[in-house]
Protein backbone atom coordinates (compact mmCIF):
# COMPACT_ATOMS: atom_id res chain seq x y z
CA UNK A 1 0.00 0.00 0.00
CA UNK A 2 2.81 2.31 0.72
CA UNK A 3 4.62 1.72 -2.37
CA UNK A 4 1.49 2.48 -4.33
CA UNK A 5 0.60 5.58 -2.56
CA UNK A 6 3.83 7.27 -3.28
CA UNK A 7 3.71 6.15 -7.00
CA UNK A 8 0.44 7.61 -7.31
CA UNK A 9 2.03 11.08 -5.56
CA UNK A 10 4.67 10.83 -8.04
CA UNK A 11 2.70 10.77 -10.76
CA UNK A 12 0.51 13.30 -9.37
CA UNK A 13 3.78 15.32 -8.96
CA UNK A 14 4.42 14.63 -12.35
CA UNK A 15 1.66 15.83 -13.82
CA UNK A 16 1.80 18.74 -11.77
CA UNK A 17 5.37 19.27 -13.01
CA UNK A 18 4.45 18.93 -16.93
CA UNK A 19 1.73 21.61 -16.54
CA UNK A 20 4.50 24.37 -15.23
CA UNK A 21 6.86 23.22 -17.30
CA UNK A 22 4.40 24.10 -20.20
CA UNK A 23 3.28 26.92 -18.98
CA UNK A 24 6.88 28.26 -18.91
CA UNK A 25 7.94 26.92 -22.18
CA UNK A 26 4.59 29.64 -23.81
CA UNK A 27 6.11 32.18 -22.08
CA UNK A 28 9.53 31.01 -23.92
CA UNK A 29 7.93 31.18 -27.15
CA UNK A 30 6.78 34.49 -26.58
CA UNK A 31 9.68 36.29 -25.35
CA UNK A 32 10.99 36.72 -29.11
CA UNK A 33 7.59 38.71 -29.76
CA UNK A 34 7.71 40.68 -26.64
CA UNK A 35 11.42 41.77 -27.12
CA UNK A 36 10.29 42.59 -30.93
CA UNK A 37 7.04 44.60 -30.16
CA UNK A 38 8.31 45.98 -26.82
CA UNK A 39 7.62 49.87 -27.37
CA UNK A 40 5.66 49.62 -30.23
CA UNK A 41 1.76 50.36 -30.63
CA UNK A 42 -1.05 47.91 -31.31
CA UNK A 43 -4.52 49.24 -31.84
CA UNK A 44 -7.19 47.24 -31.05
CA UNK A 45 -10.77 47.57 -32.37
CA UNK A 46 -13.22 45.75 -29.87
CA UNK A 47 -16.48 44.60 -31.70
CA UNK A 48 -19.02 41.62 -31.66
CA UNK A 49 -20.43 39.45 -29.80
CA UNK A 50 -17.32 39.55 -27.39
CA UNK A 51 -18.56 43.29 -26.15
CA UNK A 52 -21.93 41.50 -24.81
CA UNK A 53 -20.89 38.92 -22.62
CA UNK A 54 -19.42 40.59 -20.12
CA UNK A 55 -16.58 37.43 -18.84
CA UNK A 56 -15.50 37.86 -22.85
CA UNK A 57 -14.95 40.81 -22.46
CA UNK A 58 -13.41 41.27 -18.99
CA UNK A 59 -11.00 38.57 -20.05
CA UNK A 60 -10.00 40.24 -22.76
CA UNK A 61 -9.48 43.60 -21.28
CA UNK A 62 -7.70 41.75 -18.89
CA UNK A 63 -4.92 40.28 -21.46
CA UNK A 64 -4.95 43.93 -23.45
CA UNK A 65 -3.45 45.18 -19.53
CA UNK A 66 -0.90 42.33 -19.57
CA UNK A 67 0.37 43.85 -23.68
CA UNK A 68 0.82 46.79 -21.58
CA UNK A 69 2.87 45.51 -18.85
CA UNK A 70 5.19 43.71 -21.28
CA UNK A 71 6.15 46.89 -22.65
CA UNK A 72 3.61 47.25 -25.29
CA UNK A 73 1.61 50.22 -26.05
CA UNK A 74 -2.27 49.14 -26.82
CA UNK A 75 -4.91 51.11 -28.18
CA UNK A 76 -8.23 50.76 -27.92
CA UNK A 77 -11.00 51.67 -30.33
CA UNK A 78 -14.67 49.87 -29.65
CA UNK A 79 -17.92 49.85 -30.99
CA UNK A 80 -21.24 49.24 -29.40
CA UNK A 81 -23.71 48.71 -32.13
CA UNK A 82 -25.81 45.98 -29.68
CA UNK A 83 -26.43 48.39 -27.11
CA UNK A 84 -27.13 51.63 -29.62
CA UNK A 85 -30.08 49.85 -31.04
CA UNK A 86 -31.65 48.73 -27.56
CA UNK A 87 -31.09 52.79 -26.76
CA UNK A 88 -32.47 53.53 -29.66
CA UNK A 89 -35.99 51.04 -28.76
CA UNK A 90 -36.21 52.52 -25.68
CA UNK A 91 -36.56 55.66 -27.40
CA UNK A 92 -39.22 54.16 -29.61
CA UNK A 93 -37.01 54.37 -32.46
CA UNK A 94 -36.46 51.75 -34.99
CA UNK A 95 -32.82 50.96 -35.57
CA UNK A 96 -32.68 51.76 -39.53
CA UNK A 97 -29.65 49.97 -41.93
CA UNK A 98 -28.55 51.02 -45.54
CA UNK A 99 -25.86 49.58 -47.02
CA UNK A 100 -24.55 48.22 -43.85
CA UNK A 101 -24.47 51.51 -42.20
CA UNK A 102 -26.83 53.01 -39.55
CA UNK A 103 -29.01 55.55 -40.84
CA UNK A 104 -28.92 58.25 -38.38
CA UNK A 105 -30.79 61.47 -37.60
CA UNK A 106 -30.15 64.31 -35.55
CA UNK A 107 -32.61 62.89 -32.56
CA UNK A 108 -30.30 59.36 -32.99
CA UNK A 109 -27.08 60.84 -32.86
CA UNK A 110 -27.83 62.45 -29.19
CA UNK A 111 -28.70 58.53 -28.21
CA UNK A 112 -25.40 57.52 -30.31
CA UNK A 113 -23.39 59.64 -28.26
CA UNK A 114 -24.94 59.19 -25.11
CA UNK A 115 -24.67 55.50 -25.27
CA UNK A 116 -21.00 55.31 -26.80
CA UNK A 117 -19.52 57.72 -23.54
CA UNK A 118 -22.02 57.15 -20.78
CA UNK A 119 -22.31 53.11 -21.23
CA UNK A 120 -19.63 51.46 -23.53
CA UNK A 121 -16.84 53.74 -23.18
CA UNK A 122 -17.07 54.11 -19.05
CA UNK A 123 -17.61 50.40 -18.89
CA UNK A 124 -14.42 49.69 -20.59
CA UNK A 125 -12.41 52.25 -18.76
CA UNK A 126 -13.56 50.72 -15.71
CA UNK A 127 -12.78 47.11 -16.77
CA UNK A 128 -9.30 48.11 -17.29
CA UNK A 129 -8.62 49.67 -13.87
CA UNK A 130 -10.21 47.17 -12.16
CA UNK A 131 -7.38 44.39 -13.41
CA UNK A 132 -4.59 46.98 -12.15
CA UNK A 133 -4.46 48.83 -15.63
CA UNK A 134 -4.58 52.78 -16.45
CA UNK A 135 -7.21 53.84 -19.11
CA UNK A 136 -8.39 56.66 -20.05
CA UNK A 137 -11.82 57.41 -22.38
CA UNK A 138 -11.26 59.53 -24.92
CA UNK A 139 -14.58 60.44 -27.54
CA UNK A 140 -13.50 59.66 -31.00
CA UNK A 141 -14.96 63.71 -31.86
CA UNK A 142 -11.87 64.38 -30.03
CA UNK A 143 -9.84 61.93 -32.77
CA UNK A 144 -11.43 61.89 -36.17
CA UNK A 145 -12.22 64.58 -38.48
CA UNK A 146 -14.84 63.46 -40.84
CA UNK A 147 -17.33 64.33 -44.18
CA UNK A 148 -20.75 62.92 -44.32
CA UNK A 149 -20.81 59.70 -45.40
CA UNK A 150 -23.49 58.51 -48.60
CA UNK A 151 -24.94 55.17 -48.62
CA UNK A 152 -25.98 52.71 -51.39
CA UNK A 153 -29.41 51.62 -51.98
CA UNK A 154 -30.04 47.98 -53.79
CA UNK A 155 -30.37 49.48 -57.05
CA UNK A 156 -26.50 51.37 -56.77
CA UNK A 157 -27.74 54.81 -56.34
CA UNK A 158 -26.45 57.02 -53.52
CA UNK A 159 -28.71 57.37 -50.12
CA UNK A 160 -28.34 59.85 -47.28
CA UNK A 161 -27.25 58.47 -44.23
CA UNK A 162 -27.93 61.43 -42.04
CA UNK A 163 -26.05 61.73 -39.28
CA UNK A 164 -22.98 59.27 -40.53
CA UNK A 165 -19.46 60.10 -41.15
CA UNK A 166 -16.41 59.25 -42.96
CA UNK A 167 -12.95 59.79 -41.44
CA UNK A 168 -10.70 61.91 -43.32
CA UNK A 169 -8.29 63.16 -40.95
CA UNK A 170 -7.01 62.16 -37.04
CA UNK A 171 -5.71 64.07 -34.32
CA UNK A 172 -3.39 61.74 -32.45
CA UNK A 173 -1.06 64.22 -30.45
CA UNK A 174 -3.60 63.36 -27.28
CA UNK A 175 -3.30 59.43 -27.78
CA UNK A 176 0.10 59.99 -27.85
CA UNK A 177 0.44 61.86 -24.83
CA UNK A 178 -1.50 59.23 -22.80
CA UNK A 179 0.60 56.31 -23.89
CA UNK A 180 3.79 57.93 -22.83
CA UNK A 181 2.26 57.91 -19.16
CA UNK A 182 1.63 54.62 -19.83
CA UNK A 183 -2.02 54.70 -20.02
CA UNK A 184 -4.25 52.84 -22.62
CA UNK A 185 -6.43 55.01 -24.91
CA UNK A 186 -10.04 53.95 -25.00
CA UNK A 187 -11.79 56.11 -28.12
CA UNK A 188 -15.16 55.83 -29.19
CA UNK A 189 -16.24 55.58 -32.86
CA UNK A 190 -18.10 59.00 -33.21
CA UNK A 191 -16.03 61.84 -35.58
CA UNK A 192 -16.68 65.63 -36.21
CA UNK A 193 -17.98 66.94 -39.13
CA UNK A 194 -15.25 69.18 -40.61
CA UNK A 195 -17.52 71.64 -42.18
CA UNK A 196 -19.72 72.10 -38.61
CA UNK A 197 -18.20 70.54 -35.51
CA UNK A 198 -21.81 68.36 -35.23
CA UNK A 199 -20.79 64.88 -34.19
CA UNK A 200 -21.00 61.79 -36.80
CA UNK A 201 -21.48 58.23 -36.05
CA UNK A 202 -18.51 56.60 -37.65
CA UNK A 203 -18.09 52.86 -38.35
CA UNK A 204 -15.89 51.84 -35.89
CA UNK A 205 -13.53 49.23 -38.26
CA UNK A 206 -13.06 52.26 -40.44
CA UNK A 207 -12.18 54.66 -37.54
CA UNK A 208 -9.75 52.09 -36.22
CA UNK A 209 -8.38 51.49 -39.75
CA UNK A 210 -7.37 55.52 -40.42
CA UNK A 211 -6.52 55.89 -36.70
CA UNK A 212 -3.73 52.91 -37.31
CA UNK A 213 -2.50 54.58 -40.25
CA UNK A 214 -2.12 57.79 -38.95
CA UNK A 215 -0.53 56.65 -35.67
CA UNK A 216 2.24 53.76 -37.99
CA UNK A 217 0.85 50.81 -35.33
CA UNK A 218 2.90 47.68 -35.66
CA UNK A 219 -0.28 46.00 -35.44
CA UNK A 220 -4.39 46.36 -36.33
CA UNK A 221 -6.25 43.90 -34.55
CA UNK A 222 -9.85 43.24 -35.10
CA UNK A 223 -11.41 41.45 -32.21
CA UNK A 224 -14.96 40.00 -33.57
CA UNK A 225 -17.19 37.03 -33.61
CA UNK A 226 -15.82 34.85 -36.43
CA UNK A 227 -12.75 33.16 -36.35
CA UNK A 228 -11.27 35.00 -39.26
CA UNK A 229 -11.44 34.57 -43.20
CA UNK A 230 -13.09 31.56 -43.75
CA UNK A 231 -13.55 29.90 -47.49
CA UNK A 232 -16.06 27.57 -45.98
CA UNK A 233 -17.81 29.75 -43.03
CA UNK A 234 -19.35 26.38 -42.02
CA UNK A 235 -16.59 24.71 -41.58
CA UNK A 236 -13.64 25.92 -39.13
CA UNK A 237 -10.80 24.12 -40.73
CA UNK A 238 -11.22 26.36 -43.75
CA UNK A 239 -9.76 29.30 -42.41
CA UNK A 240 -7.09 31.26 -44.01
CA UNK A 241 -4.68 32.02 -41.71
CA UNK A 242 -2.89 34.56 -44.04
CA UNK A 243 -3.67 36.50 -47.01
CA UNK A 244 -1.66 39.55 -48.86
CA UNK A 245 -3.08 42.02 -49.88
CA UNK A 246 -3.12 41.37 -53.41
CA UNK A 247 -4.99 39.01 -52.73
CA UNK A 248 -7.79 40.23 -50.83
CA UNK A 249 -9.98 41.65 -54.36
CA UNK A 250 -9.72 38.19 -55.57
CA UNK A 251 -11.43 36.32 -52.77
CA UNK A 252 -13.89 38.67 -53.12
CA UNK A 253 -14.44 37.97 -57.04
CA UNK A 254 -14.71 34.61 -55.63
CA UNK A 255 -16.96 35.21 -52.76
CA UNK A 256 -14.96 34.04 -50.09
CA UNK A 257 -14.97 37.40 -48.90
CA UNK A 258 -17.97 39.29 -49.10
CA UNK A 259 -21.01 41.08 -46.78
CA UNK A 260 -19.47 42.84 -43.59
CA UNK A 261 -16.08 41.47 -44.37
CA UNK A 262 -15.52 42.94 -47.39
CA UNK A 263 -15.15 47.15 -46.01
CA UNK A 264 -12.70 45.58 -43.12
CA UNK A 265 -10.50 43.72 -45.51
CA UNK A 266 -10.31 46.50 -47.84
CA UNK A 267 -9.73 49.27 -45.16
CA UNK A 268 -6.70 46.90 -43.73
CA UNK A 269 -5.30 47.04 -47.13
CA UNK A 270 -5.68 50.59 -46.58
CA UNK A 271 -4.26 50.42 -43.58
CA UNK A 272 -1.41 48.53 -43.87
CA UNK A 273 -0.61 50.95 -47.93
CA UNK A 274 -0.50 53.92 -44.85
CA UNK A 275 2.29 52.29 -42.78
CA UNK A 276 0.70 49.61 -40.58
CA UNK A 277 2.88 46.88 -40.03
CA UNK A 278 0.38 43.69 -40.41
CA UNK A 279 -3.40 43.09 -39.50
CA UNK A 280 -5.29 40.71 -37.85
CA UNK A 281 -8.65 39.25 -37.37
CA UNK A 282 -9.51 37.15 -34.52
CA UNK A 283 -12.42 35.63 -32.54
CA UNK A 284 -12.93 37.38 -29.50
CA UNK A 285 -15.18 33.85 -28.16
CA UNK A 286 -11.92 31.87 -27.59
CA UNK A 287 -10.27 32.76 -24.33
CA UNK A 288 -6.73 34.16 -24.80
CA UNK A 289 -7.31 34.84 -28.58
CA UNK A 290 -5.63 38.25 -28.86
CA UNK A 291 -2.70 36.90 -26.91
CA UNK A 292 -1.80 33.52 -28.47
CA UNK A 293 -2.67 35.31 -32.10
CA UNK A 294 0.47 37.88 -30.91
CA UNK A 295 2.65 35.56 -28.78
CA UNK A 296 3.02 32.23 -30.36
CA UNK A 297 4.29 31.11 -33.83
CA UNK A 298 1.10 29.52 -35.46
CA UNK A 299 -1.60 32.26 -34.16
CA UNK A 300 -5.72 31.68 -34.15
CA UNK A 301 -6.96 33.88 -36.73
CA UNK A 302 -6.22 35.59 -39.87
CA UNK A 303 -3.47 37.73 -40.78
CA UNK A 304 -3.36 40.04 -43.50
CA UNK A 305 0.44 41.20 -44.66
CA UNK A 306 2.01 43.19 -47.49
Amino acid sequence: MGFSFSVHKMSEHSESLREHIDKAATLVEALPYIQEFRGKCFLIKLGGSAMEDSELLDALLRDVVLLEAVGINPVIVHGGGKAISEAMERSGIEPKFISGQRFTDQESIKIVENTLGEKVNSNLVASVQSHGGKAVGVSGTEVFMSDRMLGMDENGNEVDLGYVGSVKECHVEALQELILKDTIPIVSPLSKEACSGNTLNTNADLAASALAGSMDVAKLVYISDVLGVMRDPDVDESLIHSICCSEVETLAHEGVISGGMLPKLRSAVDAIGSGVGKIHLIDGRIPHSLLLEIFTNTGVGTEIVP
